[in-house]
């Protein structure tokens, strides 16, 4: 009788094949992206394709934090991992650990060739970059005339510079032609004289990104005398535009950021600082309004009339000081004088002859000191308070006193 087994044996011993099989526990697989899903728990599930079969497919949380790229349904891709089957349902999965674009191989060789070539030759130096101007007046933009790129730039210049200038060149970004396109577009930009060039797209895979990583377009990036800044695909792509723009943007609306400063911004600083020179100013006025003060009172110290009205006053001053010195020196004089004319009236012959006395002089009108000076028969004048009388000597008499 044969052995009869049951779902979970089978499904188990399954399970062991796909994980003992070498091939299947490290495999490569190409096919198209459908139903795919992003669950929250950060795994993502999806089925690979081709036009005669397909496989379940899951990139677990792990291996999707490394994936430096965005899955979505229609990718052509090649998947790494491993193929088992599920023991509680008896489905087959593919396991799948790292992710790139079909083709990725050859386009990655190229780029990098070309990154060193272009490395080696200088292009990339920071010496050449150019800086990029603070206030631009009018910014030329390389990219489609259609979809989101154009349409984040406008919108980003427009909020934070209503009145900034954008001329678009509308080039292919994509496919067959699109590197000469972007290269004419930086060649007529610069003809233009705008201030600075915009170069880019929005994201895609390493072939839709691939017109921006060709030589021509490096070249004309390079030799181009308006400053450009490269803003290709998203903030994990990479081209070779970016290594040679004067700036690098991680996306088409950071490039608008980097190019067109906020004009609120720059209205606030000039408020600021026109607030700040008012008060500047004010200050200046004050200190020289000051300064005017104090030069006027000295000017008014040293102005000849002022000097004259201080001298006038300094005079009057002056001359009632030396008429009350002049009255108190005559008033002086005068009690001096009085007291001299008392003394004088005092020692007068006049006063004593008042007091009944009498001077003799002889007929000469010398006087007649003492009887030394007579002798008999001498004529001698007397002089008294009310008139004269004439006598002559009839004897003189000597004392001794």
């Amino acid at each position: 009788m044969k052995t009869i087994y049951t779902v979970f044996q089978v499904n188990t011993y399954i399970h062991n094949m796909f994980r003992e099989d070498y091939l299947l526990s490290d495999v490569s697989v190409t096919g198209e992206i459908s139903n795919l899903k992003f669950h929250s728990s950060g795994h993502i599930y999806f089925t690979l394709k081709d036009d005669q079969s397909a496989i379940s497919c899951a990139i677990f949380r792990s291996s999707a934090q490394k994936l430096n790229m965005e899955l979505k349904d229609g990718d052509k891709i090649v998947a790494h991992g491993s193929i088992s089957n599920y023991v509680q349902n008896g489905s087959i999965t593919f396991s799948i650990t790292s992710v790139e674009y079909e083709g990725i191989g050859d386009l990655t060789k190229r780029f990098e060739e070309l990154k060193k070539n272009l490395s080696e030759q200088g292009l990339f130096d920071k010496e050449f970059k150019k800086p990029i101007p603070k206030f631009p007046k009018t910014i030329g933009i390389v990219t489609a005339p259609t979809g989101a790129a154009i349409r984040d730039i406008i919108s980003v210049s427009k909020r934070r510079n209503p009145y900034i200038s954008l001329i678009l060149y509308p080039a292919l970004v994509q496919g067959e032609g699109a590197s000469q396109t972007i290269v004419k577009g930086i060649e007529t930009l610069e003809k233009m004289g705008v201030d600075v060039i915009i170069v880019g797209r929005g994201g895609g895979s390493l072939e839709d990104l691939w017109a921006f990583n060709e030589e021509a377009v490096a070249y004309a990036i390079f030799q181009c005398s308006v400053p450009i800044i490269s803003a290709v695909g998203h903030e994990i792509d990479f081209t070779i535009s970016d290594f040679v723009a004067d700036l690098r943007a991680a996306t088409p609306s950071a490039a608008a950021e980097l190019a067109v400063d906020d004009i609120k911004g720059v209205i606030s600083d000039i408020d600021e600082l026109s607030l700040k020179l008012d008060k500047s100013i004010q200050r200046i006025i004050e200190n020289k309004r000051h300064a005017c003060e104090v030069y006027k009172t000295r000017l008014k110290a040293l102005s000849p009339i002022n000097r004259i009205s201080r001298q006038k006053v300094y005079a009057k001053s002056v001359d009632e000081k030396m008429d009350l010195l002049m009255k108190a020196v005559i008033l002086n004089k005068k009690h001096k004088l009085e007291s001299l004319i008392s003394r004088l009236d005092a020692a007068s012959p006049l006063e004593r002859l008042k007091a009944g006395m009498a001077y003799i002089s002889d007929e000469s009108g010398k006087r007649i000191s003492g009887v030394t000076s007579l002798k008999e028969n001498d004529s001698i004048k007397i002089t008294m308070k009310d008139g004269y009388a004439y006598a002559n000597i009839n004897t003189v008499v000597w004392e001794n006193l």
